[in-house]
């Protein structure tokens, strides 16, 4: 992953109600949500779910899909990998040092 896509998705997830939004849709697994059941969720306008989704969807990490009439959001799950990977990969390469113990390695 390049250091500007790494920086344009933690800078949105930078913004809460953007994380909120994202950490909604991670938890609803690949199946997603509809876009009306996000907003009722998050209880936000639709205008302001709507803008928050578009900074999400142009940074790879929402993908949308209408099926008839309804609008899909999920997650997109490689994306969400490649970002985490690209933040611990090097974790202490130039300290020698273990990384401190997670609630998977306890």
């Amino acid at each position: 992953m390049k250091l500007e896509k790494a920086a344009a998705q933690l800078e949105a997830l930078g913004n809460p109600v953007r994380l909120r939004l994202y950490r909604t849709l991670v938890r609803a697994g690949e199946d997603g949500l509809a876009v009306g059941s996000v907003q009722e969720k998050l209880g936000i306008a639709a205008s302001t779910l709507s803008h928050h989704l578009k900074r999400l969807v142009a940074t790879g990490l929402v993908e949308q899909e209408r099926q008839a009439t309804t609008l899909i959001c999920r997650a997109h799950y490689p994306r969400m990998n490649d970002l985490i990977g690209y933040l611990v990969d090097e974790c202490c390469a130039d300290s020698g040092c273990k990384p401190a113990l997670t609630k998977e390695t306890e």
